[in-house]
């Protein structure tokens, strides 16, 4: 094994107790020698006193990274669980890009977490044979203890860590294989349970500083509006109210000493506001907009055969999905103290980098003068990638001269947030003599949210799209297009992004060809995915086999083959994202005209399962979560202003409305993949098919109860 030096990977050095802090490079870090810095990503500290602490660089915000990425690396380490303590990093040179999103968490930090704690096992046990003056080969890291296998002897990583921090760094380690996990793959408890069961648990909403002032922000009601005049006197009549001012052209804040101060200050605040250019705009023209683009050229996304050539019966049908909100249960808010030369935050963020750097950017300082700390977050889906909320609460911290938090509402949540786009959808195939299809062209029309991000991706395709809407099933002539339109509305990416829109239309559209078949719809889809192919989706490669697989496993746990009670019906529909293959079957009745969903039986390939029981609540979450969104989520304009403000007019999934989920996960020993997402695009499909079975009334456009 060949070193690194010192320099290169202690991150705080070694003084006297100061223990072992083991560090390593990521592909995407930057790294020096000599006397260049070098920022390596330091997940580990061990100090004498036995005290082992994990940094966690992702933030957690319910889907489990405080438990399950920890599990990664205590494994290696040959750690001794219960003595893990667990540390969230804030945003950091040290450890990549921390964006948690893209059910990436566990997929991009695998290897890394994997080699940081297979190099301090390696240490660590170098350090016992030293001190014991024995061979390497005589000794063996087990639960938090270096044991020499001839005499039984047994040393503490407390008591290695000095001789430890003196030896070079290996460059080469040998991982474990998945036979030896004794960590990877248990149910353990995670770890941030007891904090929120016992009330402890800081949420960014939760976290106060001595002084705090409070801040409540009155934004233009019409999208792209601006503020051309204000009256205060009322407002600074409100007692505890200690500032009102503008923000920015479409926002005043209101500052107050208590949270009630502040949002009757903004009550009584008179805002006079100029609608600007998108004062009509409704949603019949943001579905016109998508009708013109359709006869648009769209970018290819994924090609084969020649769809035009083929012969045979046409089926063709369009599919529609609105604009969404995220609607987290904690609504947006940051806490921000600026001190002349530096700026601190407390956010529920799920970009912390992204935080700083724009908060530096708004107040004129550098990254390194703004400091982010990451606070739990009582739910994201995406509406966090975003920093609205840290920029605003830094500007108001400088504009007050005080530590603020700003609150928002949900209605400000709903109504001043950014939407999953609005999407057409137009798919044709051409049938065989016997049903199946020879050809199958999917076309997307929809606005693209990195584009309007300033970002758009190389030919025209979203940056997102790669990952979230391959093909399924090896049709021999197959076209899948993308076409973008732009729209005034803000967009943002939200759990599973064009995911669920390409599978709800894509799953549909499966069940109408069976239909015209006359074909079972499960054994149809397996027909279409009976041979071993694989799928080139750009970086991505789908194999059919882990497709089918999940498939099968459904219909076995559901009973496909079994007759259902009377009035009961089902519907099925799989899709593949973020690495992961995902299959539903959706189990319903029909009462007063409307679907009833008892039963969800969901079969997942994700690879290798780090912990089963976060992936049975991931799973569950997730299908909740895409129930709520297809039976009632939409977001409407009107005279350019979000109509929706809050759960009663975008109700979530009630507790007496939620289904019996059963979770199954197909053993594998391939490489972890994305699971905080893939079980959300095949709901919408599976219910509206379940509808069809009960009602033979095809849904093409969400949500379901319009």
């Amino acid at each position: 094994m060949s070193p690194f030096s010192r320099r290169e990977f202690v991150v705080a050095g070694v003084a006297a107790g100061a223990g072992l802090v083991i560090g390593f490079y990521l592909p995407h870090g930057k790294g020096g020698s000599g006397s260049e810095a070098f920022s390596p990503n330091a997940y580990l500290r061990i100090t004498p006193d036995n005290k082992v602490t994990i940094v966690v660089a992702r933030s957690e915000m319910g889907q489990g990274v405080r438990t399950a990425l920890p599990m990664i690396l205590a494994e290696e380490l040959e750690a001794d669980w219960k003595q893990i303590e667990i540390e969230q990093a804030g945003a950091s040179t040290l450890y990549g890009d921390q964006t948690t999103g893209g059910s990436a968490s566990i997929r991009s930090t695998w290897d890394p977490m994997r080699k940081a704690g297979a190099i301090a096992r390696e240490m660590l046990t170098s350090a016992a044979a030293l001190t014991w003056g024995v061979p390497r080969s005589s000794c063996a890291a087990e639960n938090g203890t270096v044991k020499h296998v001839a005499s039984n002897r047994k040393l503490a990583y407390g008591e290695l860590t000095h001789q430890a921090s003196t030896l070079p760094i290996p460059t080469d380690v040998t991982l474990k294989q998945s036979k030896d996990y004794k960590i990877i793959g248990q149910r353990l408890p995670r770890v941030d349970s007891p904090s929120k069961v016992k009330g402890g648990a800081v949420f960014g909403i939760d976290f106060r500083l001595p002084g705090m002032k409070y801040a409540a922000v009155s934004r233009c009601p019409t999208i792209g509006g601006s503020m051309t005049g204000m009256d205060d006197k009322e407002s600074k009549k409100i007692s505890g109210v200690t500032y009102v001012g503008k923000v920015s052209d479409s926002a005043v804040a209101v500052v107050a000493d208590s949270v009630w101060g502040a949002m009757e200050g903004r009550r009584v605040l008179n805002v006079t506001w100029d609608d600007g250019p998108n004062k009509d705009l409704n949603t019949a023209a943001v579905s016109a907009s998508l009708k013109q683009a359709a006869s648009k050229k769209g970018a290819s996304l994924y090609s084969a055969g020649d769809p035009a050539k083929a012969a045979g019966r046409r089926v063709s049908a369009e599919y529609q999905l609105p604009f969404m909100a995220h609607a987290p249960m904690e609504p947006g808010n940051c806490t921000a103290h600026y001190q002349g030369s530096k700026c601190e935050l407390w956010a529920p963020t799920q970009v912390p980098q992204d935080c700083r750097d724009s908060v530096a950017q708004a107040l004129g300082l550098d990254s390194d003068q703004v400091k982010v700390n990451v606070t739990l977050m009582g739910g994201g889906f995406g509406r966090r990638l975003e920093h609205d909320y840290a920029v605003e609460a830094a500007l108001v911290s400088k504009a007050a001269n005080a530590p603020v938090k700003v609150l928002w509402t949900r209605e400000d949540d709903m109504r001043f947030s950014t939407y999953r786009p609005a999407s057409l959808h137009q798919l044709g195939a051409t049938l065989d003599g016997s049903g199946y299809p020879v050809s199958l062209t999917h076309r997307l029309i929809s606005p693209s949210i990195s584009a309007q991000k300033g970002q758009p991706g190389a030919n025209g395709v979203d940056p997102d799209l790669p990952d979230e809407a391959g093909p399924v099933y090896p049709i021999p002539n197959y076209g899948l297009e993308y076409v973008t339109v732009e729209t005034p509305v803000p967009l943002g990416w939200m759990r599973s992004v064009y995911a669920l829109q390409a599978a709800f239309a894509l799953e549909s559209f499966i069940d109408e060809l069976a239909l015209a078949a006359g074909k079972d719809p499960l054994q149809y889809r397996l027909h279409l995915l009976a041979k071993d192919q694989d799928l080139t989706y750009f970086a991505t490669t789908w194999h059919t086999a882990r497709m089918r697989s999940v498939l099968q496993l459904a219909a076995e746990k559901a009973g496909w083959d079994k007759p259902l009670p009377a009035g009961r019906y089902r519907g099925v529909a799989c899709f593949g994202c973020f690495a992961s293959y995902m299959a539903e079957v959706v189990e319903i009745s029909m009462e007063k005209g409307q679907p009833r969903v008892h039963r969800v039986v969901a079969v997942v390939d994700c690879g290798l399962v780090i912990n089963p029981s976060i992936l049975e609540q991931q799973i569950q979450g997730g299908i909740v979560y895409g129930l709520s969104n297809a039976l009632r989520a939409k977001i409407t304009i009107e005279k350019g202003r979000v109509v929706q403000g809050n759960f009663d007019d975008y109700a979530p999934l009630r507790m007496d409305e939620t289904p019996v989920v059963e979770v199954y996960a197909v053993p594998s020993a391939e490489t972890p993949t994305g699971i905080g997402e893939p079980s959300v695009p095949p709901v919408a499909p599976a219910l509206c098919n379940a509808i069809y079975a009960a009602t033979k009334k095809r849904i093409r456009a969400l949500p379901i109860l319009n």
